[in-house]
């Protein structure tokens, strides 16, 4: 399955450099020197790789200079583009309380008495935190829950199951 590690938000000054909105807890692995990314325009099967010749932070984001983006116009062509990379060569995960993204999709959501509320679809990452987005079982409309310990006690990923406790209210189609 492919990850999405980053994405080209636009150009950045008039000699090629990136404006990379990450998305990785490991930017400074995935984006070194050195590094061949690959990237694709959303939408498309179709990749591309890139060498990072250079990545430095700046305002919450990367500026990134790739091999053969040399000025402003190829930086503009790549705006929007996606980096990803394979889930098969992530490590597992050594903290029983941390999740890739992808390991959350297709779970089963429900209550504590069994239950069903769903499927998770999307992991969303937004400034307030995380949210995980669900398809009803009974409506099929989306629920966006938050991804907190108070409301998601427990992620079985053997199981495949996501138990909540959700305050009264938050699932309310209203």
């Amino acid at each position: 399955m492919e990850l999405v590690v980053g994405r080209v938000a636009k150009s950045h000054g008039v000699r090629g450099e990136l404006v990379v909105d990450v998305r990785t807890d490991e930017p400074d692995v995935r984006f070194a020197p050195g590094v061949t990314l690959r990237g694709r325009m959303p939408k498309s099967s179709a990749t591309r790789d890139y060498t990072v010749k250079s990545a430095r932070e700046h305002s919450g984001r990367l500026l990134v200079y790739v091999d053969g983006i040399d000025d402003r116009t190829a930086a503009d062509a790549l705006r929007g583009t996606l980096f990803v990379i394979d889930s098969d060569s992530l490590p597992p995960s050594e903290d029983d309380d941390a999740f890739y993204d992808h390991e959350l999709e297709g779970l089963r959501v429900e209550f504590t008495d069994g239950t069903a509320v769903g499927t998770v679809t999307e992991v969303l990452h937004s400034a307030a935190g995380e949210l995980l987005s669900v398809r009803a079982a009974d409506d099929g409309r989306e629920i966006l829950i938050p991804f907190v310990t108070a409301i998601v006690p427990t992620v079985s990923l053997a199981d495949g199951l996501v138990i909540i406790t959700p305050p009264e209210g938050l699932l309310d189609p209203e």
